[in-house]
């Protein structure tokens, strides 16, 4: 069984391979739902953060790594909230405040790698190519990943808007039969 790496060690290893072969057999190594979806949302054209571009005001977390802080490992499942299709409803200030809390949460190298996944820049730090990762991974399936768009016309109403509207939420009725259609 590999080692269990953090996601940020497992890139340093794979850019400081020497040859394409030794990258692929480090990714196959080190193969990981996280490590896949860390890969996916960078290369992956067709994803598109839904957390605004450039730094990101947090304060590194200072642990040292294996002690403190949360790692990737676990915490990539709530990745797909900081992706457009991944959680359109989540109000913006509270998708921000999430991801702050994440990146707070991480060893500070793994949150680096968020970061620099965010912006699609995951190659300015790290020597990794998108045909080094197909390669590595040929059962990844590239595009069509965004959320399909939502049908035109007629949509349901959220509830605050029904209660501008002066329509009777059914969790406000005291007994349902009081409800009346067409309110």
């Amino acid at each position: 069984m590999a080692e269990s790496l953090l996601i940020s060690e497992v890139l340093q290893k794979v850019s400081n391979a020497k040859t394409k072969a030794a990258k692929i057999n480090l990714l196959r190594e080190h193969n990981s739902e996280a490590l896949r979806k860390i890969l996916i949302i960078n290369f992956d054209t067709s994803i598109e953060s839904a957390v605004p571009e450039g730094p990101v005001p947090y304060k590194p977390n200072e642990a040292p790594a294996g002690t403190e802080h949360s790692r990737l490992s676990t915490e990539h499942r709530i990745l797909h909230y900081f992706v457009k299709g991944g959680a359109d409803d989540l109000p913006n200030l509270k998708r921000e405040s999430m991801f702050v809390g994440l990146l707070e949460g991480l060893h500070q190298s793994e949150a680096e790698v968020v970061c620099l996944v965010k912006d699609k820049n995951l190659k300015k730090k790290y020597r990794i190519t998108e045909n080094v990762i197909k390669e590595a991974f040929p059962q990844i399936k590239w595009g069509n990943r965004t959320a399909p768009p939502k049908p035109e016309g007629k949509q349901w109403s959220t509830p605050g808007q029904r209660m501008t509207q002066g329509v009777p939420l059914p969790s406000m009725a005291v007994n349902p039969a009081d409800t009346r259609q067409g309110m």
